[in-house]
C-alpha cells in the first residue's frame, strides 16, 4: 500500500487538505487555518510555519491561488513536510507554507473563486480601481464567453476560431488581451473583481505577521498550465538586468527563468499577489524575491479551451449536470494531467525548487 508521502497527486480538497494538516503536525510546524466565512465554512487556507519567529531567511511556498491547479501546489508543500526537509532546516532560516489560497476552486475544479474572481487579478495596489480592461478583451468577449452551456462540438470548432484570432491580431496582443486582467465583464474569463476579494483581506490581516520578521524572502507561488509539457518556469517579475533576476539565477540557473515579457510564455498582469506582496513587505522592509512558479501542461490553445468550458458550464448549465461534471474534469485534466511521468517530475523539480531556494535565503550566504 502507497504512503501518504510516495501518493499520486490528489485533486480531492478535504483529502489534500488533511495530508497537509497530518505533514504539518508530524513536522512540528506551527499551525493555523483561516475559514473563508459561514457560506463557505468547511473551506480553509491553512498554513505551516517551521524555522524561529526571528528567522533572516524566509522561504514562503504557496498553492491553489487558481484553485484547480491546487493539486500539485498541495502535494509539492505535503511530501516536504513529509520528507527530510524540516530537520535539515539551516540556522536562521524559516519556512512558511500557505495551502489552498482559493480552496473554493480546489474543491469544484474551478480556476476562479465562488465570485468568478481570478485571484491572481484582484491584489490591486493601494488606490489602484477595479476597472479595465485590455481594449482588444471586449473584442474577443463572444468568443471567449458564450452565454450558453458548452455544445458537444464546441471544443471543435473554437480551435480554428481560436487560431483565427491569432492570425489576425498577432500572438503577443491575443495572449495579453486574454490573461492580462479585465474588470468590466464579471462572468468572464480572467475577471480581477469589483473589490478586494475575501482572499486577498484575510491575506492582508494575516500575513505581516508570518512575513515581516524576515529581511531575505523568496516567495515561490506554485501554478500550473502554462509552458511546454512537463517542464517548470519560474515567472519572474523584473527585468533581466535587475538584482533580483540575478539572485535567481545565481540560485536556480538560467534555463527555468523568464522574465515577464510579451516574448516569453507569460504576460503581464494586474492585481498579481506577487507584485502586491512585494510592495507590501519588501520595499523598506526586506529583500522580497518573488516567482510564479509554474508547471507546463497542454498547448494554450487547448488549455484555453477547457477554460472556457468550465466557465460556461459553471455560469449556464445545472451544477450536476453531465455537461458540468465533464467541464470539471476536463479542466482538471488541463491543469493537472493524469499521466503518471508528469505527476513524478512535476514532485521532484518542485522538491528541487524547495532546496534551491532554502539556499537562497540561507543567511550564510553572501547576499
Amino acid at each position: 500500500m502507497l504512503s501518504h508521502r510516495d501518493a499520486p497527486i490528489s485533486t480531492d480538497y478535504t483529502a489534500a487538505r488533511d495530508r497537509f494538516r497530518r505533514a504539518a503536525i508530524q513536522a512540528g510546524a506551527a499551525s493555523d487555518s483561516w475559514t473563508l466565512g459561514p457560506v463557505e465554512d468547511d473551506l480553509t487556507i491553512d498554513t505551516a510555519r517551521l524555522g524561529p519567529e526571528d528567522a533572516e531567511g524566509l522561504v514562503f511556498l504557496s498553492s491553489g491561488l487558481h484553485g484547480v491547479e491546487g493539486p500539485l501546489g498541495s502535494a509539492i508543500q505535503s511530501r516536504w513536510l513529509e520528507g527530510n526537509g524540516p530537520r535539515q532546516l539551516p540556522s536562521g532560516v524559516a519556512i512558511l507554507m500557505i495551502h489552498a489560497l482559493n480552496p473554493f476552486g480546489f474543491a469544484t475544479g474551478r480556476r476562479f473563486d465562488a465570485e468568478n474572481i481570478d485571484l491572481n487579478r484582484n491584489f490591486l495596489q493601494p488606490g489602484e480601481p477595479y476597472q479595465g480592461s485590455p481594449p482588444l478583451y471586449g473584442t474577443l468577449d463572444p468568443l471567449l464567453n458564450p452565454a450558453a452551456p458548452p455544445g458537444p462540438w464546441d471544443a471543435l470548432t473554437f480551435q480554428p476560431r481560436a487560431l483565427w484570432t491569432r492570425s489576425r491580431y498577432g500572438m503577443p496582443a491575443v495572449k495579453q488581451a486574454i490573461a492580462g486582467g479585465q474588470y468590466d465583464y464579471p462572468r468572464g474569463l480572467f475577471f480581477g473583481g469589483h473589490g478586494a476579494s475575501l482572499t486577498s483581506r484575510i491575506l492582508e490581516n494575516h500575513l505581516p505577521a508570518l512575513i515581516e520578521p524576515a529581511r531575505r524572502v523568496i516567495h515561490l507561488d506554485v501554478h500550473t498550465g502554462l509552458g511546454p509539457w512537463n517542464t517548470e518556469t519560474l515567472l519572474i517579475h523584473a527585468p533581466r538586468s535587475s538584482p533580483t533576476c540575478r539572485r535567481f539565477v545565481e540560485t536556480f540557473g538560467t534555463d527555468r527563468l523568464s522574465p515577464m515579457d510579451a516574448d516569453g510564455v507569460a504576460y503581464q498582469t494586474r492585481g498579481s499577489l506577487g507584485d502586491w506582496c512585494a510592495h507590501r513587505f519588501g520595499v523598506g522592509r526586506c529583500t522580497y524575491d518573488y516567482a510564479c512558479a509554474e508547471f507546463g501542461t497542454y498547448p494554450a490553445i487547448t488549455v484555453l479551451s477547457a477554460l472556457r468550458a468550465e466557465n460556461q458550464a459553471f455560469h449556464f448549465a445545472d451544477h450536476n449536470s453531465p455537461a458540468r461534471r465533464q467541464a470539471v474534469a476536463r479542466l482538471r485534466e488541463a491543469f493537472i494531467p493524469a499521466d503518471p511521468s508528469w505527476q513524478r517530475r512535476a514532485l521532484e523539480a518542485g522538491r528541487d525548487l524547495m532546496e534551491r531556494a532554502i539556499v537562497h535565503v540561507d543567511p550564510r550566504r553572501s547576499p
